[in-house]
């Protein structure tokens, strides 16, 4: 695993709501729209820096297995996603192979698009939960996505050049 990424990785999730947050900060957190498309508000253009992305062998241990259907392979992708060419957000999404049958197989050829420009088109996506996580003084979040009623798990960091941190000065 990339090193870009452990910050993300280091993300521990409450099991409720955390006492005390911002309505700004919970806006961002518990938004169930695209990220990509509430970045887009503001800045000039959303990119997208591939850290790493292919299939993995089922481990036992990895985060996300309590939340998805066991499989032999899972498709795993790990991103920065730029405003502006600035560092706004890790992105981390944990695919099972049966998820990517039909026209889901797409999401094994995004490339540098974004996953919500992608996922916020589907008539056939459905959010589960949205789980707010912190890793040091770096805010998070983790959601269990279905479309056409197969899952997918999605993680994101926000680095702090994000406008999330920028709303709460």
């Amino acid at each position: 695993m990339s090193d870009a990424l452990s910050a993300l990785r280091a993300l521990r999730f409450e099991a409720t709501i955390p006492e005390g947050l911002s309505a700004s900060l919970l806006d961002w957190l518990l938004l169930e729209d695209s990220m990509t498309k509430r970045f887009e508000q503001y800045c000039s253009r959303v990119t997208v820096r591939i850290v790493r992305e292919g299939f993995f062998d089922s481990p036992v241990d990895f985060p996300e297995a309590e939340m998805m259907p066991e499989a032999k392979r899972y498709w795993l992708r790990e991103v920065v996603l730029c405003g502006d060419d600035e560092p706004w957000l890790l992105g981390r999404t944990v695919v099972p192979e049966s998820t990517l049958e039909g026209p889901e197989l797409a999401l094994q050829q995004l490339g540098t698009t974004p996953l919500g420009r992608y996922l916020f088109s589907a008539s056939s996506l459905t959010r589960d939960f949205i789980e707010i996580g912190r890793s040091a003084e770096l805010w998070g979040r983790r959601s269990r996505l279905r479309l056409a009623g197969k899952p997918l798990v999605l993680t994101e960091l926000f680095l702090p050049a994000s406008p999330l941190y920028a709303e709460e000065k």
